[in-house]
């Protein structure tokens, strides 16, 4: 990244046909789970360090309780609340920020009225909320809002470094904007990119890697794809 450039600047063609070989392999993935643009933004939050199935559970609390919208949840008395979430773990620290978030929500009128706000204010309104980070936001501005963000998260750092394409201590922003610049505005291929690296991360570019069978193993010059190509 240059001194003059707000973002990282990253190979479109690379970027593309890493898209394409995770796509091939995975299909289409119809992320973000959810039923509505409320449980969209609650997964958000409670998604936040822990694995997505800790995040079904807490949810389908919320469900059996009747406790799946803004009014509900705002009515719902803190303990309960984070017992409810509780699987989902940090579950006191996470019913704060739920509560932080509806209740700003409300503040603005609910989240109809967010639909017609510009998508950096929306974004910006969303980081002002104390518990809303970068990816949390665009987590919500993405899914919830269809807006042309791309999220990035630890996954994503993980694999463009091993690819060669960034340092690793860019800042989220300037990732997020390398991303939106090379790409373009597109919210269906943000909202399929961002789910194919999780999945990728999830299942193969962990910490350690697991390069066999990988379906960006020919492309990735990590070299523990390398060694796996050299022995066959």
């Amino acid at each position: 990244m240059s001194p003059e450039s707000p973002f990282v600047r990253l190979p479109e063609a690379g970027l593309r046909e890493l898209y394409t070989r995770m796509l091939a392999h995975f299909g289409p993935l119809d992320w973000w789970p959810g039923d509505t643009r409320f449980e969209i933004m609650v997964g958000a939050v409670l998604t936040q360090n822990t694995a997505w199935t800790n995040v079904e559970r807490a949810i389908a609390n919320l469900r059996n309780a009747e406790c799946l919208n803004a009014d509900a949840m705002r009515a719902t008395e803190p303990e309960t609340l984070a017992e409810l979430i509780r699987p989902a773990g940090y579950f006191n620290v996470k019913q704060r920020r739920l509560r932080n978030l509806i209740d700003w929500v409300h503040a603005q009128g609910g989240e109809t009225a967010l639909t017609d706000w510009e998508t950096h204010d929306l974004r910006n309104g969303l980081l002002s909320v104390n518990g809303v980070g970068p990816e949390t936001a665009d987590d919500i501005v993405l899914y919830a809002f269809d807006r042309p963000v791309f999220v990035i998260d630890a996954y994503t750092r993980r694999l463009f470094s091993r690819f060669g394409w960034i340092e690793g201590d860019e800042s989220y922003d300037a990732l997020r904007l390398g991303m939106e610049h090379t790409l373009g505005p597109d919210v269906a291929l943000f909202n399929e990119y961002h789910a194919q690296i999780v999945y990728l991360g999830k299942d193969f570019c962990r910490s350690k890697p697991r390069c066999d069978g990988c379906p960006v193993n020919e492309i990735c010059p990590h070299p523990e794809s390398n060694r796996g190509r050299d022995a066959e």
